[in-house]
């Protein structure tokens, strides 16, 4: 049984002393870390692992994204180092793991980074300029999203929440859902801002695939979030640059739940970092093969009342952070937000190795990843 991490320091420990696992094959491993330009003792660290002779295929596992998602995603990344490391192949495989990509959110369970910028909003290629024409609506659903309040008892925030949703039904919940998850690029401190520039973070990583990805023919990649989706079942979500059906990429991997990222499927999103790396693998090396998708461990579930659950602790978690609130309040927040991305229950825990070992197993046999 692997364990998730108690904190930021813990989980980093463990991941840079995992090195030790892939010395004995790979004769070119080593971790590069990169500290943040506000605070030195948050790093984003990666394991990088060059294949010993042809460089053929090349696997990428990023993780904490949105940083509290970053324990499950540490509890993944050991998983597939102590059970799937050892069936590659380091003669033409590489390697490439990242943790985690925002240490600021991971460290204080936060999705967002020391901006309050959703670094999965923030991989764009066009101007943001241009960005804040979009999600157009985002203004009209601010009673909802966007309380400019101190927060008072759990009690009165349950109630006003709901009554907020009422009101905001007769626009229907697919334009709720869109408004609220898209991203926005006009309000600094509003819910799911996706920033007025590109951040630290994300200039890292856009550099880290440049130069990892130019010398090899076939890429793989997998990012490791938590919350979406039914409750004990993971999600396999590919980018829209991905046309193949959910249905032909569940088949071809064998796992039982795949969705693109489209409002039919999943959502809209805007400046998603896997739909990046599709962008520039089809501009800069069309002829490398790719599939690049994200794990989605589902939380509280799919029903409406639990989407409603979802998105009002997001909202309060996001408000409190501006405004400030009640003890109380902060207390039943903050237990309710760690529940949404990072579950208590060991029997989710036990579940989600399961399904991802499920998925390894079909991903990396169809791909050609497991040795010979």
């Amino acid at each position: 049984m692997i364990n998730l991490p108690s904190n930021y320091e813990s989980s980093r420990e463990r991941f840079r002393s995992s090195l030790a696992s892939f010395s004995t094959g790979w004769l070119d491993s080593r971790v590069e870390t990169f500290a943040l330009p506000h605070d030195s003792s948050l790093t984003i660290d990666v394991i990088i692992a060059n294949a010993n002779k042809q460089k053929e295929k090349l696997f990428i596992m990023t993780t904490g994204l949105h940083g509290i998602e970053g324990y499950v995603g540490s509890g993944i990344i050991q998983l597939f180092i102590e059970e799937y490391l050892p069936k590659f192949n380091p003669d033409n495989t590489g390697v490439v793991i990242v943790h985690p990509i925002n240490p600021h959110g991971m460290k204080y369970h936060q999705r967002v980074n020391k901006n309050s910028i959703d670094l999965n909003r923030n991989f764009n290629t066009v101007s943001f300029e241009e960005l804040k024409k979009i999600n157009p609506h985002y203004e009209t659903f601010g009673f909802l999203l966007n309380p400019a309040r101190k927060l008072q008892s759990p009690f009165y925030e349950k109630i006003k929440f709901l009554f907020n949703v009422i009101k905001a039904l007769p626009r229907g919940i697919k334009l709720i859902r869109e408004t609220a998850l898209m991203g926005q690029y006009r309000i600094h401190n509003g819910m799911q801002f996706g920033g007025f520039e590109l951040q630290e973070e994300t200039k890292f990583m856009m550099n880290l695939y440049t130069k990892v990805v130019k010398d090899y023919k076939q890429i793989l990649a997998l990012d490791i979030h938590t919350g979406y989706g039914p409750r004990y079942q993971m999600t396999l979500l590919n980018p829209p640059s991905e046309k193949e059906p959910a249905e032909e990429t569940a088949r071809r991997f064998k796992v039982k739940k795949v969705a693109g990222v489209n409002p039919e499927e999943f959502y809209s999103i805007n400046g998603d970092m896997s739909e990046y790396l599709h962008q520039i693998m089809k501009e800069k090396y069309p002829d490398k093969k790719l599939y690049a998708g994200a794990f989605e461990f589902g939380t509280f579930g799919d029903s409406l009342w639990q989407a409603i659950r979802s998105l009002r602790i997001t909202v309060l978690e996001h408000a409190y952070r501006w405004f400030g609130g009640s003890d109380s309040t902060k207390a039943w927040m903050k237990k309710e937000y760690d529940e949404l991305f990072l579950p208590s229950e060991k029997k989710w825990w036990e579940k989600a190795q399961a399904d991802a070992r499920e998925a390894f197993d079909g991903i990396f046999s169809t791909e050609g990843f497991f040795r010979k």
